[in-house]
C-alpha cells in the first residue's frame, strides 16, 4: 500500500509540473495589454492609452479607439502579447478595435443604456480561457440592475459571455451571451477567480449583498459547476472597492471603505474559506478605492484616498502589522484644458506583470502611482507617486486580470495525473538587446517562486545581484558602468538554474 501511494505521488507531482509549465508556456503574454482613456473624438487629452508589459519595461502608447472606458475593463492577448479583445462593460470589441460578431448588448437594462461609454464598475469584467480550449473563452460579467433609484447598487445576477477564436476570420465571435449563472442579489463588479488545485480548472467568486455569502463557481472542460455558497466573515451591505486572490491562490481578500478589509484563506481544492480576519479601515472622504497583494503573496496593499497602507499576510497578526507606507503628496495632475489639474490621490490598485502594483489617482488624472517593490515588508516597498505619465486622461481604469500562470498544487487529492494543456518543457531566458550598451532587459518564463539574478565576469567575479519576483517575466538591468566584454546572467530559483552570456560593447 505505502509502494503504491509513493508511486502515485511521483506520477502526481510529475503531472503537476508538466501541467504548470504548460500553463505557463501556453499562456505567458496573455495579460500583457492594459487599456485605458475616454473621448478620443475631442482629441488629446482624451483618447486611450495603451500600455504593453510584453517587452518587460511597460512602452505606453497614444491610440485613438472607438471604445471609452470606466472603471469596467477587461482583456486578454495571444501568448506574443497581441490583444485578442477586450470590453468595458457595455460591448466586446476585437483585434481591429471594432464591435466583434454579436459583442454587443452586453449587461441588458437601463444601466448599460445610461453608461455607453463605459461601466463604472471596479472588476465588472472578467476573462479567463475555458480549461482544455485553446480558442473559446469565458466572460464573466455583471451591471448595476437597480439603476435608477434604490438606496445602494445591487447587481441581481453574474452573467457569462462565450466567444470563440475560431469564427469570423480568427477575429472572434460571440457565442453565447447574458446567460445567468448565478441568479441573487449581488455586490455590484468585484469578479475574481484563481485556479483550482488542479492547476487545469478556474473558481469565480462573487459576494451576496446584505449578507456574508460568497458564491463561488467551479469551471471545468465540460461545465459550469455551482453555484456553491459559504456564509463567513461580517455581513456586507452595497459597495464598490476591489476584490483579489493572492498570486498564489492561498489567500482571498475583499475591501471597500463601508465594510473595512477581510482576509481569509482560501484551499484551492475545495474552495473553502477559512481563518477570517477583519480589519475596519478609516473613512477618508473618498469611496474610490482598493487593494492588491504582492507577486509574492506575502504582503497586501490598501489604497485609501490620502493613504496606502501595508499588511504583513505572513504575520501572526496581520491587523497589528498595518503599516503606512504612503501619504498623498499634493500633486496636481495638470493637463490641456484644466490648468490648476486634479490631486493624484490613491484609487484602484492591480498587480501587473513586471512585479509592480499599479495604482490609479481617484480623479480623472494623467497619472498613476506605483509600488516599485511590493514583496519588501516595511517602507522599503517604494510607494513611487505619480510615477508614470500616462498619454491621455483616464478615469481609474484597471484590467481585472486573474493570474493566469498558476499551476498544480500536489496537496490536493484530485489533482490531475497525466492532463497538460501545453507539455512544452523548454524553459528560456532571453535577453534585449543582445549585445547590449548597457541597458537591456531580460525575459523569462513565468514560475511561482522569487528568484534571483546573479551576473559574473569572465574572471568568475560577481559583478551583479538582483531579486527576481515571482510570477515576473521580465527583469531590467543596467550594467553600462562595467567594462565592455562577455557577462554570464544566471537567474536561480532553488535548485533550477538558467544562464544566459550577454555582450556588452
Amino acid at each position: 500500500m505505502f509502494g503504491c501511494m509513493s508511486a502515485r505521488k511521483i506520477i502526481l507531482t510529475y503531472s503537476c509540473v508538466l501541467l504548470q509549465l504548460g500553463n505557463i508556456c501556453a499562456q505567458q503574454g496573455i495579460n500583457n495589454n492594459w487599456l485605458m482613456g475616454y473621448q478620443s473624438a475631442a482629441g488629446y487629452p482624451g483618447g486611450q492609452t495603451l500600455i504593453n508589459f510584453y517587452n518587460g519595461t511597460p512602452a505606453l502608447s497614444y491610440d485613438s479607439l472607438e471604445m471609452d472606458f470606466n472603471h469596467t475593463h477587461a482583456n486578454i492577448s495571444d501568448v506574443s502579447g497581441n490583444m485578442l479583445f477586450y470590453t468595458n462593460g457595455y460591448y466586446i470589441a476585437d483585434a481591429t478595435n471594432d464591435t466583434m460578431q454579436n459583442g454587443s448588448g452586453l449587461n441588458p437594462g437601463a444601466y448599460a443604456n445610461a453608461f455607453s461609454d463605459g461601466l463604472g464598475i471596479p472588476q465588472g469584467a472578467l476573462i479567463i480561457p475555458k480549461p482544455l480550449s485553446s480558442s473559446v473563452y469565458y466572460m464573466f460579467h455583471g451591471s448595476v440592475d437597480n439603476y435608477p433609484g434604490g438606496i445602494g447598487s445591487r447587481a441581481y445576477q453574474l452573467y457569462l459571455t462565450t466567444i470563440d477564436m475560431t469564427l469570423n476570420a480568427g477575429l472572434g465571435a460571440v457565442t453565447t451571451k447574458n446567460v445567468q449563472v448565478i441568479i441573487d442579489t449581488l455586490n455590484c463588479g468585484k469578479i475574481a477567480a484563481t485556479r483550482h488545485a488542479n492547476g487545469r480548472d478556474w473558481w469565480v467568486m462573487v459576494h451576496r449583498v446584505n449578507s456574508n455569502k460568497f458564491y463561488k463557481l467551479l469551471i471545468t472542460p465540460t461545465a459550469i459547476l455551482g453555484p456553491y455558497s459559504q456564509n463567513i466573515g461580517i455581513t456586507r451591505q452595497w459597495d464598490a472597492g476591489q476584490a483579489w486572490f493572492s498570486p498564489d491562490g492561498k489567500k482571498y481578500a475583499y475591501y471597500y471603505v463601508n465594510g473595512g478589509l477581510d482576509i481569509f484563506d482560501f484551499d484551492r481544492c475545495t474552495a473553502t474559506l477559512s481563518n477570517a480576519v477583519h480589519v475596519n479601515m478609516p473613512f477618508e472622504n473618498g469611496y474610490n478605492v482598493g487593494m492588491a497583494i504582492s507577486p509574492g503573496s506575502n504582503a497586501l496593499y490598501v489604497s485609501n484616498t490620502y493613504h496606502v497602507y501595508q499588511f504583513d499576510l505572513t504575520a501572526s497578526n496581520i491587523p497589528a502589522s498595518q503599516l503606512t507606507v504612503a501619504t498623498y503628496d499634493s500633486f496636481m495632475s495638470v493637463f490641456p484644458g484644466f490648468p490648476s489639474g486634479f490631486a493624484t490621490l490613491f484609487g484602484l490598485s492591480a498587480l501587473a506583470p513586471d512585479g509592480k502594483i499599479y495604482i490609479t489617482t481617484g480623479n480623472g488624472t494623467m497619472h498613476m502611482h506605483t509600488i516599485d517593490n511590493p514583496d519588501v515588508i516595511g517602507l522599503g516597498c517604494n510607494v513611487n507617486q505619480h510615477s508614470v505619465q500616462l498619454q491621455s486622461v483616464y478615469f481609474n481604469t484597471l484590467p481585472n486580470h486573474p493570474n493566469y500562470f498558476l499551476g498544480c498544487d500536489t496537496s490536493c487529492p484530485t489533482c490531475l495525473v497525466g492532463v497538460t494543456e501545453n507539455e512544452n518543457e523548454n524553459r528560456h531566458i532571453r535577453a534585449m538587446p543582445n549585445p547590449t550598451t548597457g541597458n537591456f532587459t531580460l525575459q523569462f518564463n513565468v514560475q511561482s517562486v522569487s528568484g534571483e539574478l546573479e551576473i559574473f565576469d569572465v574572471m568568475g567575479n560577481m559583478v551583479w545581484r538582483d531579486y527576481v519576483a515571482p510570477w515576473s517575466q521580465y527583469k531590467r538591468v543596467d550594467i553600462s558602468k562595467l567594462a565592455n566584454g562577455i557577462y554570464l546572467c544566471k537567474i536561480l530559483r532553488g535548485d533550477n538554474v538558467e544562464t544566459l552570456k550577454i555582450i556588452k560593447e
